[in-house]
């Protein structure tokens, strides 16, 4: 059994951060919620209030068998920062259960009170795993470390949604073990749908067994009061990766339980609707979460039962609803995706950096300015219409928004030597990059005399300027105008206006080396479709892959001084329910470094959002 002292970490961190003032910033975009607030309210849900005033980040909530407690998740103490307390539920007796840097969430306490299950990415891999932590003596092991339980294959292999068996003898969870990375869009897209089933296993970590079979997806489980069923939902598995994103209103699940010693299985819902978070109540009722709806439909999302009970609507968007024992009091939370302030103050688990949120595809020209694509502060918020922005050198003040035009998204900017000039993409990207055109754009760095270096089909962007001023790398995608394919890399060079072919992978985000000697990129591979980080000369010779972990490596960037490699990837796999997530293309994405040559991988973040594109803000220079 793998046990440990829960406070050790977070002493030994704590105290490097205290004896190290952090020496410098990372700016990097985060995608998730900007506030998450817990409400307690009826079981039809009336008389809402919530829980706290003095906290805007706290969710996945839970009651105690008792109904005594309840059990949260909050990032108090830092934006990413996931520890685990309890509150009595009318906001008194706060307290603090977990203290790790690692990701602790979705906690639940034993029927005797004694003991907490949690999910938490402790550990070298940083993946998550099924924990005990006993309340008295502050112990706590890993129920799902043993050997024959992990999967160390580089798949998902994650564990989540721990429920106690009424008897305290058994702990249900689901998990994406034994499963592989599946992309949508046929393989094209870099997000990755989720396949989940329903397990049981005891506290000590034996008897393992599946109870749920077949190409769905099924998680959320909760045990019946007498202990002899296992309630869940149930999704086609191509439907995992809507469920989490605009697509979640063409999603449909269903609430089933199953026998534990038969078998046998109950559909309690049908009919359409995304339905999550079952639990059973008193009289052999299930309360469910119906998160999204069909338009121009009867059905309402919200609080919703299986014997049709009707509920109050509420006012905002509600996740993770959780009953007391007796069914009567629901606590749920309410998230907000207003965008994040820029510059906003982020938990680093680096000492050495302070972390702060910036808008996506930061760059910094050589005399300190920022520039950002306005993914999420655009007149729209995202894709089709997207602007570019300025800031001052410290990356979240003195913004100036110097391109906008409704024609088209303006998309990765980069700058040229001089930083007199900043080169774009414009047009459309993403899911509807094989059907419109893109092209490559430059413009003065106050935003004036934008001109097109390229135009029509296929599809231009994501360009990148040398160090020496002399050429543009940029991405190809999809058919020109005679109906030929085209894919990969194309060297623009400003002197004659010629394009070289660098490759014809399917290949995006160059970024030059500041040397100017290696050009960086993300390529899915033709075999097993994953994305990969590589390097090549300018040339387009002396390929190089640098990651080989399943799933996705992607968005790469070097550091100023080249000798380091920021990138995003999914080697930590999912920290929670694909369902679970809105608004969240890679729910899994987190923060590393390495050496140029791909050794010396370092994770940077340990959340359980979506982190990436990282850039270190530069030192002013002395005048």
């Amino acid at each position: 059994m793998n046990k440990m002292f829960l406070s050790m970490p977070a002493i030994i961190l704590l105290a490097v951060a205290v004896d190290t003032a952090p020496r410098g910033v990372m700016l990097m975009n985060r995608i998730g919620p900007s506030t998450l607030e817990l409400f307690v309210a009826n079981g039809d849900g009336s008389g809402e209030r919530q829980l706290f005033t003095n906290s805007d980040f706290d969710y996945n909530a839970s009651f105690s068998t008792d109904g005594q407690w309840i059990v949260f998740t909050s990032e108090r103490t830092g934006h990413g920062q996931a520890d685990i307390y309890r509150v009595r539920p009318d906001g008194s007796g706060l307290e603090r259960l977990t203290d790790s840097p690692a990701m602790d969430d979705q906690g639940r306490l034993s029927p005797d009170g004694r003991q907490l299950a949690f999910v938490s990415t402790r550990g070298a891999t940083h993946k998550t795993n099924i924990w005990v932590l006993d309340l008295v003596s502050k112990s706590a092991h890993n129920v799902t470390g043993a050997s024959d339980v992990q999967v160390t294959n580089g798949k998902p292999d994650g564990f989540f949604r721990p429920s106690w068996s009424p008897d305290g003898q058994w702990i249900a969870f689901s998990s994406d073990r034994l499963t592989d990375w599946v992309g949508h869009e046929n393989g094209a897209g870099a997000g990755h749908r989720q396949s989940l089933s329903v397990y049981i296993i005891h506290p000590d970590g034996t008897g393992l067994r599946r109870l749920t079979q077949g190409d769905v997806s099924a998680g959320t489980p909760q045990w019946s009061t007498d202990g002899r069923r296992v309630v869940f939902y149930e999704m086609p598995l191509l439907e995992t990766d809507l469920a989490r994103n605009a697509g979640a209103t063409s999603a449909t699940s269903q609430i089933v339980s199953v026998d534990i010693a038969t078998g046998a299985r109950v559909e309690h819902t049908s009919g359409p609707g995304l339905k999550l978070r079952p639990q059973f109540l008193e009289g052999g009722r299930v309360g469910y979460l119906m998160k999204a709806v069909p338009p121009n439909g009867n059905l309402v999302a919200g609080l919703a039962y299986s014997d049709g009970t009707k509920t109050r609507p509420t006012i905002g968007r509600l996740r993770s609803p959780a009953w007391s024992p007796d069914g009567t009091r629901v606590v749920y939370e309410k998230s907000n995706f207003t965008p994040r302030p820029q510059g906003q103050v982020l938990h680093s688990w680096d000492p050495d950096y302070e972390y702060r949120y910036t808008d996506v595809f930061p760059t910094y020209s050589k005399d300190g300015r920022l520039a950002t694509t306005d993914l999420e502060r655009g007149e729209t918020g995202n894709n089709p219409h997207v602007s570019i922005s300025l800031w001052n050198g410290d990356g979240y003040t003195g913004r100036r928004r110097i391109f906008s035009d409704w024609g088209g998204a303006a998309m990765m900017s980069s700058w040229s030597p001089d930083g007199r000039q900043l080169v774009f993409g414009f047009g459309t990207f993403f899911g509807g990059r094989n059907q419109r055109p893109a092209e490559i754009r430059t413009m003065n760095a106050d935003g004036t005399n934008a001109k097109a270096l390229s135009a029509g089909m296929p599809n231009a962007g994501f360009p990148n300027w040398s160090p020496d001023g002399k050429s543009i790398v940029y991405r190809v995608w999809g058919y020109d105008d005679k109906k030929v394919e085209h894919r990969g890399l194309r060297l623009l060079d400003l002197g004659d206006h010629s394009i070289k072919v660098l490759s014809t992978e399917w290949d995006n985000f160059p970024f030059f080396s500041p040397s100017g000697d290696r050009i960086l990129f993300t390529r899915q591979k033709a075999d097993d479709k994953d994305f990969e980080l590589f390097t090549m000369r300018p040339d387009g010779t002396d390929v190089r892959q640098l990651t080989k972990t399943p799933g996705t490596d992607g968005h790469g960037n070097w550091t100023p001084d080249g000798k380091q490699i920021l990138f995003m990837s999914t080697r930590t796999g999912f920290k929670d329910e694909s369902p679970m997530y809105d608004n969240s293309p890679q729910p899994y994405a987190q923060i590393f470094s390495m050496n140029p040559d791909g050794s010396n991988v370092r994770p940077l973040t340990d959340s359980r959002w979506e982190d990436s594109m990282p850039v270190y803000v530069p030192k002013p220079r002395s005048k």
